[in-house]
């Protein structure tokens, strides 16, 4: 078992930095590593931690704690830069564990000064920057800052304790070049959590795997315009003291693109909020159910109504990538389920949400509209309950038999009125909407073509229903008004049989909330339910064998999946539910850190 470095001489003798382009800056999965993964790191490190990040975020200003004239080493070395003219925070993030945080500004660079250290990179190292690329750009003034910075953090420390210095991704990883070319005395390690060039090939190549240890990456980083990002990546993996990425997936790309097998698998874990009495979590899923339910009855029930029930929800959710996020698989497994309901006229329905995040020009006003007239009913409902409650209670008291009197004569004429054109106007003969916003370029949309192509259109005899829901759920969503935390929980089911995924948080992210979820053994979460959970099912998750299937296989096996999930009765979905919650504490950070821990002792 790796030793903890709380409570040991090393903690005194070492500290160490992260580095990554997500601290304090929402991107992508990475930002939820680091932020989830912060109050151990502070809770194993203590003082001894700091997390560098870019200033490029002007409204994470609300979430910071600024540190003014700190005499810590770290607040020393950043006092020093702003001494000598550049943009830097430093602060407490103000997230549980208050981690600090040195945010560097790449914008603030002098163009002059940017074009230099764009000369000595292609000079030094035989990267080429491309010109007006701003996200590259921004990446290289951000790497220059970060080197200036550990050249300060040298200085003040001199020989007095070891530097690690623990770098995310291409994007941040950058520095470690110069810093080995100078014989800097601090510890790199690098962590992919991505190939470059795995998810282009993944997505344009059908047999990427297969062909996986016959690329050359300086040839296909050619053919896709990515030579920069890929030679970064490249130099990263190469210089580091210690190479690591976040799966085994993973692993096999970096052993043929990256050309190095990497030291250590950091797997992805999340802070698992327990329960202490199991129906704490079931009695969130029932409310978050209900939200859920106003939303289905405002998209559905003006044109067609089924029993609520009766329904499950299922969903899939993350970046818009067909094919590598298994959207492909998905729709066509939901096609094998829907007409075998229908053949067994199955009395029960599934809502299948796609989430994802897709341009779009606004809501569809067919979709608003309905949403608003069924608000309009129940408040016409509200109404007359309300009025009918009021002299009932009068009536009872005044009434010298036990007889219920007629309560609709209790109801005013215009509220009469009002509820039957109401309702009139609500109804519909139209098809309810599969996507929920005007899509820009919808006529390419892979999503709505798949639909259109196989008549999946939201039919009154469908027994899978599907809602497009391009953009991301918030709280402040006008058709759902919940948090995606709070939807995943009011879910029954998600799917995620990823093509590409070299790790995949969507999942586990379904078994933190005690939420059944579907993954691939193409994805690194899925790998590692096979390799180290072998009764996942009994936890209530499902992997589909996709690494050595064809697409119509796979599906098919999907699909058996779904109507597996289906047709269970309610008691099982609730055990099954109980189980994904207690299986989920194996992900906890708590569980996961030593895998960390382990590649910072190889470099102390």
């Amino acid at each position: 078992m790796t030793k903890k470095i709380t409570h040991s001489s090393d903690l005194e003798s070492s500290i160490l930095v992260e580095v990554a382009w997500e601290v304090c800056n929402q991107v992508g999965g990475i930002y939820t590593v680091i932020r989830s993964k912060a109050p151990t790191m502070k809770q194993n490190w203590g003082d001894h931690f700091c997390m560098i990040g870019p200033y490029i975020n002007k409204n994470i200003q609300a979430e910071l704690e600024p540190l003014i004239d700190s005499s810590d080493l770290f607040g020393r070395a950043a006092a020093n830069l702003k001494k000598k003219g550049y943009d830097v925070v430093y602060a407490e993030w103000l997230i549980t564990g208050r981690p600090r945080v040195v945010l560097l500004n790449p914008n603030a660079i002098e163009e002059k000064a940017l074009q230099v250290v764009k000369y000595l990179l292609w000079k030094n190292h035989s990267i080429s920057i491309p010109d007006k690329n701003e996200l590259i750009d921004q990446v290289v003034g951000f790497a220059y800052l970060t080197k200036l910075f550990f050249d300060e953090l040298v200085k003040l420390n001199g020989s007095d304790k070891k530097i690690l210095a623990h770098f995310h991704e291409w994007m941040a990883g950058l520095p470690i070049l110069d810093m080995k070319r100078e014989n800097i005395p601090v510890k790199t390690i690098f962590t992919t959590h991505a190939t470059q060039l795995g998810r282009h090939l993944a997505i344009n190549s059908p047999l990427f795997y297969a062909h996986l240890p016959f690329f050359k990456w300086e040839d296909e980083a050619g053919k896709f315009g990515v030579q920069t990002e890929a030679s970064i990546e490249y130099g990263c993996a190469q210089q580091c003291d210690v190479m690591t990425t976040v799966s085994d997936v993973t692993a096999r790309e970096c052993k043929h693109l990256l050309r190095r097998n990497p030291d250590f698998i950091l797997p992805n874990g999340l802070n698992i909020e327990r329960f202490e009495a199991l129906h704490e979590f079931q009695n969130l899923h029932s409310t978050y159910k209900d939200q859920i339910h106003q939303f289905v009855m405002g998209h559905f029930f003006s044109s067609y109504s089924f029993d609520l029930d009766k329904t499950l929800y299922f969903f899939t959710s993350g970046r818009y990538e067909y094919k590598n996020k298994g959207f492909d698989l998905t729709l066509e497994a939901l096609v094998h389920l829907n007409q075998k309901l229908k053949e067994e006229k199955s009395d029960l329905t599934v809502v299948m949400f796609f989430v994802t995040r897709r341009e779009f020009y606004s809501i569809k006003p067919e979709v608003l509209q309905s949403r608003a007239v069924m608000e309009e009913i129940r408040q016409t409902c509200e109404a007359i309950q309300q009025q009918v409650g009021k002299r009932l209670f009068f009536e009872s008291t005044m009434r010298q038999d036990n007889r219920l009197p007629e309560l609709n004569e209790f109801v005013d004429e215009y509220w009469k009125l009002r509820y039957r054109r109401t309702i009139q106007s609500w109804k519909s003969t139209r098809m309810p909407l599969p996507v929920t916003h005007k899509l820009v370029n919808e006529e390419q949309d892979e999503i709505l073509q798949f639909l259109v192509r196989r008549n999946f259109l939201n039919r009154k005899e469908d027994k899978v229903k599907i809602v497009y829901h391009p953009d991301f759920i918030t709280s402040t969503n006008p058709l759902f008004g919940m948090d995606y935390g709070q939807f995943v929980r009011g879910c029954h089911l998600g799917i995620f049989p990823s093509y590409y995924e070299p790790w995949g948080y969507t999942p586990l992210e379904c078994m933190a909330s005690g939420v059944p979820a579907v993954t691939s053994d193409l994805s690194g979460f899925g790998d590692y339910l096979l390799s180290n959970m072998p009764d996942y099912e009994k936890g209530g998750m499902f992997v589909v064998e996709r690494g050595k299937r064809t697409f119509d296989w796979s599906a098919r096996q999907l699909a058996s999946f779904l109507y597996k999930f289906v047709i269970q009765d309610r008691r099982s979905r609730i055990m099954q539910r109980n189980n994904v919650e207690n299986y989920s504490a194996a992900f906890d950070w708590d569980n996961l850190i030593r895998h960390y821990q382990a590649a910072y002792h190889s470099v102390m």
